[in-house]
């Protein structure tokens, strides 16, 4: 998908996709080809949604990199202003520009004197290929935030009251994500295609763990996919995702240099700590749950 400039993705496929994915070792099941293939020929924001570390962020910088395309990563937080992430003006900049008694005629209020923030730097963007703009977590926005961004997602333009309306000449390729801690407006949904993003299978999660970590004995990648499901099963502060299951097997193969196909009782205890990220999940593993993690290991298959 990288070789030419895409003037257009009509010509895109399922599976150019797909196999851009595979490229990028980011398994996607047939939903997940789809949406993306018709957000990309659409030319539609994407609005993903699921739980933390199910792989929506993930999602958009394999897009980027299938495409060879800029990311553009908007974080968004409580309390994020148009500030942060449009514009701001150079204030420094204006007020020498004032102080040296510059052209009366002119502005401060000009192009030479604005900042560009992500969504107003995906806007124009003048690179061969379309950005790829990341509005991640939207969901710890504020409803303002919401409003302001409603004019990007529908018409990929921002209006900025000293210079007039700025539009996109190649709209960027707008990935939102949210993690459902709040519902978000119709209006944000109404302009975006939707896609949800389900906790992976333990036969997914495997192939994640194959593709990520293929160092890790396919034993242990099991094991350790049916261990992370299993405490999935437990009322923790905080369920393990695909990415905390991903670390988990980083730190178990960066512990390993025999290759043995086991998973040790110890291990489990001393390695929590890249699968759970409380501490009153990590109180939680006893040795009575640490011996239900090793048997549902032992259930799936795994040689434990």
């Amino acid at each position: 998908m990288t070789d030419e400039p895409p003037a257009t993705f009509a010509d895109l496929t399922e599976s150019d996709v797909r196999s851009a994915f595979a490229a990028e070792d980011y398994v996607a099941e047939d939903e997940i080809v789809t949406t993306v293939l018709l957000a990309l020929r659409l030319g539609k924001p994407l609005l993903v949604e699921g739980e933390p570390g199910a792989g929506k962020t993930e999602l958009a910088k394999v897009l980027a990199s299938t495409l060879g395309s800029e990311l553009i990563r908007l974080q968004c937080y409580e309390g994020l202003t148009a500030e942060h992430a449009l514009y701001e003006w150079n204030y420094t900049k204006q007020l020498l520009a004032v102080q040296r008694g510059d052209d009366p005629e002119s502005s401060v209020f000009a192009e030479e004197y604005l900042l560009e923030r992500p969504l107003l730097r995906a806007l124009r963007s003048d690179a061969d290929r379309p950005p790829v703009l990341l509005v991640d977590e939207v969901d710890r926005a504020d409803d303002e935030f919401e409003a302001l961004l409603l004019e990007v997602l529908s018409d990929f333009q921002v209006s900025v009251p000293e210079l007039g309306t700025i539009s996109a000449a190649r709209p960027p390729i707008v990935i939102v994500t949210s993690n459902r801690t709040r519902a978000l407006s119709d209006a944000l949904k109404r302009r975006c295609l939707y896609l949800y993003v389900e906790p992976p299978s333990l036969e997914k999660e495997t192939a994640i763990l194959r593709r990520k970590v293929p160092q890790l004995d396919a034993t242990v990648a099991a094991d350790l996919c049916a261990i992370a499901a299993r405490l999935r099963e437990e009322p923790l502060r905080k369920p393990p995702g695909a990415a905390e299951t991903i670390d988990w097997a980083r730190a178990i193969a960066s512990l390993r240099d025999d290759g043995d196909g086991t998973l040790e009782r110890e291990t489990i205890r001393n390695t929590l700590g890249c699968l759970l990220k409380a501490g009153e999940d990590v109180n939680r593993v006893d040795d009575a749950l640490v011996t239900e993690l090793l048997e549902a290991a032992e259930r799936a298959g795994g040689d434990v």
